[in-house]
């Protein structure tokens, strides 16, 4: 010990002795500008000195978000303290909540505020029942719809009621009560794995939908950097990644870095992605396919990507989940995005889309148990005992669990792979159909099962008051922005005869009137999309978004009610 600390001394002489003279010298002159100085301002001088350096380093090297980004939105936040501005858009947001409140109030007659004093006898419900179901006037079931309802068939539809209620009072919590919801729980996942070409170490859990196999993938990943000593871990996505990314990250503590895509192809740019990485990445991740213009990511560069700098890779499959693991099957080439890529370590896919399963089921699967174990959640030491949950949930309804099982088993391989079929080729025939049509142009290649379109070079149109017109002959198609452009999700409920020529004809003749008509008015969607595209602070555009969600649960129409069915 008493040698090691001899050598320890000398090699301290050895490296310090030169720089003591300097150091002398730096000394003597902090003192003698500090001579006559009183204690109290050099100890307030140092601490605001720190304090400052302290401010600047958060200012410029916050781990999550750009200085750019944040410099914009600190402006901004100051402008709208700025008393005139402060009111006026108070006064707007106000308007705008009323506004939005008066169409979700449009065809509501009252609110129920309050239990009923008495509770309703079953004809009686069930009558109540019936009036809330005619406010909905879209009929999904004739094809018009993007998206949104992905089967609707009949005799699946009452299997789903016979199977929940056969497990409706189930929880998957309570393993050792309900071990059938177990077992079916896991089989569910393991056909997944055995879809996307896992191996026996591939595993998942079922989530709540596709929002939550995100989140989960993305807390995996952050905890792993977490154990790695990384504070603040970043995700790198495409710019058109779901917006599920960018919740996980608000939730979770995560910077998230947007890598821009090619415009031609609409594929996340490779080399943008490598130059994005850095020592705090903790994942990776490309679309099958992306939700704006339904095209596939580079899976196999970005995999590259991610084995040559040890970082895991997640594919998003959750809008494609029981698309593209049957197209090879229904005659389709599609490019190799799952777990036969090496660097893939976990793909989201929802059930509750092309499996036809019922809302609220998805799966999240990991090439192994290492990577699954870290989005657990376990607290030892919580008095009512030691909790553990797989994901966010703790309760949760066993009967989606049931139900998706069940969909899965009748619909069975077979015909997965002739729905599959029947949906690749309706979406490839109004893909070709709309590039036949003048003034449309259709972004990308789109494989799948969503086609994305916009003016082509040359037409000068607002895309969304085309939207507003084919939506008065029923079609309900989804709005994008940067590009402004729109995109019809195709469903089994197109493949139905006669749909998608109806489509590709209104299609047509409504851009032709659009081109035809050079005063047609920007309402509705092309007046709402048009300005908040423009709009610099998209702060303001998330307040707005607020507002909608915030109208969502307005219960303003009337005078409050005690819940009790008028008698006539």
């Amino acid at each position: 010990m008493i040698q090691t600390t001899n050598v320890m001394s000398k090699l301290m002489e050895t490296v310090a002795g030169p720089l003591v003279p300097y150091w002398d010298i730096v000394r003597d002159r902090v003192n003698s500008s500090c001579a006559g100085v009183e204690p109290w301002k050099i100890i307030v001088c140092s601490c605001g000195t720190t304090l400052l350096v302290l401010t600047a380093r958060d200012i410029l090297f916050s781990d999550e978000d750009t200085l750019t980004n944040r410099t914009k939105k600190e402006f901004f936040r100051l402008v709208k303290k700025i008393p005139f501005v402060k009111r006026k858009i108070a006064e707007e947001k106000k308007k705008i909540l009323k506004d939005m409140e008066h169409t979700m109030n449009a065809d509501v007659d009252g609110y129920i505020t309050r239990l009923p004093e008495n509770g309703l006898e079953v004809e009686a419900l069930m009558e109540e029942l019936k009036k809330y179901q005619s406010l909905a006037k879209v009929d999904w079931a004739n094809g018009t719809i993007s998206g949104t309802v992905y089967g609707g068939e009949p005799e699946l539809t009452k299997l789903m009621e016979k199977v929940y209620g056969m497990f409706a009072w189930t929880n998957p919590l309570h393993a050792d009560i309900f071990p059938d919801i177990r077992k079916m729980e896991a089989e569910v996942v393991r056909m997944c794995c055995t879809m996307f070409n896992g191996d026996s170490q591939s595993c998942g859990t079922m989530t709540a939908g596709g929002t939550e196999s995100i989140l989960m993938a993305c807390l995996t990943y952050r905890n792993i950097a977490r154990e790695r000593g990384i504070k603040i871990p970043e995700i790198i996505v495409p710019v058109t990644a779901h917006a599920a990314f960018d919740k996980a990250a608000a939730y979770f503590h995560l910077r998230i870095t947007h890598i821009p895509i090619d415009e031609k192809t609409r594929r996340v740019d490779i080399n943008a992605m490598r130059r994005a990485i850095n020592k705090n990445t903790c994942m990776l991740m490309g679309s099958v396919p992306q939700f704006p213009h339904g095209i596939i990511d580079d899976i196999q560069s970005i995999s590259e990507l991610g084995l040559k700098y040890n970082i895991p890779v997640h594919v998003d499959c959750c809008l494609g989940g029981f698309l593209y693991p049957f197209m090879e099957k229904a005659g389709y080439s599609v490019p190799v995005a799952d777990f036969r890529v090496p660097g893939v370590t976990s793909i989201s896919a929802d059930t509750h889309k092309y499996a036809f399963a019922p809302k609220g089921s998805s799966v999240v699967l990991y090439r192994n148990d290492d990577y699954r174990r870290m989005q657990f959640f376990v607290q030892p030491d919580w008095p009512g005992g030691i909790y553990a949950t797989a994901s966010v949930g703790g309760s949760r309804p066993g009967a989606i669990i049931a139900v998706c099982w069940a969909t899965l088993m009748y619909y069975g391989e077979k015909s997965y792979i002739e729905s599959t079929r029947k949906i690749i080729s309706t979406t490839r025939y109004i893909k070709a159909g709309l590039k036949k049509i003048p003034g449309f142009h259709v972004f990308g290649d789109p494989l799948m099962s969503v086609v994305g379109f916009g003016p082509a070079e040359g037409f000068k149109y607002n895309i969304f008051t085309f939207s507003d017109m084919i939506a008065k002959r029923g079609w309900n198609l989804n709005p994008l922005q940067f590009p402004s452009s729109i995109h019809l999700c195709v469903t089994l409920l197109h493949t139905k005869e006669g749909v998608a020529d109806k489509f590709l004809q209104d299609a047509r003749e409504c851009l032709e009137e659009l081109l035809n008509s050079a005063d047609a008015e920007a309402g509705g969607m092309a007046a709402m999309y048009g300005t908040s595209q423009s709009i610099p602070d998209r702060s303001m555009v998330a307040e707005l978004a607020g507002c909608f969600v915030s109208s969502l649960y307005t219960t303003n129409k009337s005078e409050e009610s005690n819940g009790t069915v008028p008698t006539n």
